[in-house]
């Protein structure tokens, strides 16, 4: 693994990769003005819209009756559990378009992750679960730098599992998804509030993030229910208190999310200016489309490995604020079907590589 390569490169606009959470509508600076002064408008509803209860919302109790017809769950008590759920103004807030201008900055997001408190804390938790990360490599050939990684940028090893009703969460979500200028994610999250419900677990006391995510590892409902695994084999898949399910359940959705065991992440980036045509290479996002040969040709310069990679590979970029604003210019790297396979996890180049780059760290301190 490698880290990104910083050159000085006219950024290429191209259609940035959805976010499975954060980046749920596009920054305000692409939207027209109308649009702009409409989420203005409902931001501004959001804000002084008190929380109440969704037992008086004839959607979400028509929601709950489709749901008991379709899964052949008890209607009364479907009924009472989704009534009890809340709207939570601050929730809504959180799926709001970035600030006008913002500009995505590579460096100062990493700095937000490779520091002291969650390497020191995932040194410990690796010495404290050597056994089961091993494991998890043998049985699935996740390496535990990765699933470190993973454990460290979502909840820093469990000590941030998020304070929002899971309940509430997805219900506010999918039934009051704010109405932005992007595209509408209610029925996404109204199937994860179905798939809630369908999972043995404390519907109304879980708690979790603010878009409904769970445990250690963050899973969205519908991955717990597709990839959770009983991984110390005590008969429950506990996510939130069982370090060793969580493992197991990650490294079960990378593999699931077409893993290579051995492969590398990433390899370093660097150009020769006169023949790179970074159009063509950055238009297909961090989806691994190009050979080594092809990237060669376009004006990428390989190093040993890169060149003898024998899968697709993907230039990604990395912005690092507005160079022409303060900014530093923008980072690449070449990312395998590996990196691709992490950013399933979570739909962005750059919580990828502060996974990959986090979980290195704590590998290189590990071996001191």
């Amino acid at each position: 693994m490698s880290p990104a390569t910083t050159i000085k490169i006219k950024p290429v606009n191209f259609q940035l990769r959805h976010f499975l959470i954060l980046a749920t509508a596009c920054l305000p600076m692409l939207l027209p003005s109308s649009a702009l002064a409409s989420h203005k408008s409902h931001a501004k509803k959001i804000a002084l819209t008190k929380s109440y209860a969704y037992s008086g919302r004839k959607d979400a109790m028509a929601f709950a009756d489709a749901l008991s017809e379709q899964q052949g769950l008890d209607r009364t008590w479907l009924r009472k559990t989704i009534g009890d759920a809340h709207f939570i103004p601050a929730i809504a807030r959180q799926m709001q378009p970035a600030t006008h201008g913002f500009v995505k900055n590579w460096s100062v997001y990493r700095n937000r992750f490779i520091e002291p408190l969650r390497i020191q804390t995932g040194l410990e938790f690796w010495r404290n679960h050597a056994d089961a990360l091993a494991r998890a490599e043998r049985e699935y050939g996740v390496p535990p730098e990765i699933i470190v990684g993973i454990l460290g940028v979502e909840t820093i090893y469990g000590r941030h599992m998020g304070s929002y009703r899971v309940i509430d969460a997805l219900a506010t979500l999918a039934f009051d998804f704010p109405k932005t200028a992007e595209r509408d994610r209610s029925p996404f999250f109204q199937a994860e509030l179905s798939q809630f419900l369908t999972l043995q677990l404390d519907v109304s006391g879980i708690k979790g993030s603010y878009a409904g995510a769970m445990g250690l590892g963050q899973f969205m409902p519908s991955s717990w229910a597709k990839y959770a695994v009983d991984f110390d084999g005590d008969g429950i898949i506990d996510l939130r208190n069982s370090p060793d399910d969580a493992i197991g359940s990650i490294a079960n959705f990378l593999k699931s999310s077409n893993w290579q065991a051995g492969m590398p992440t990433t390899y370093q980036a660097s150009f020769d200016p006169a023949r790179l045509n970074a159009a063509a290479l950055l238009a297909p996002d961090i989806l691994p489309t190009f050979s080594a040969r092809d990237l060669a040709s376009n004006g990428v310069l390989l190093d040993k490995e890169a060149a003898q990679h024998q899968g697709p590979l993907a230039l990604v970029q990395l912005l690092n604020g507005d160079p022409e604003n303060g900014g530093g210019e923008p980072s690449y790297v070449l990312g395998t079907e590996n990196f691709y396979a992490i950013s399933r996890y979570n739909r962005s180049s750059y919580y990828t590589l502060a996974v990959i780059e986090l979980g290195k760290t704590i590998k290189s301190e590990l071996a001191k």
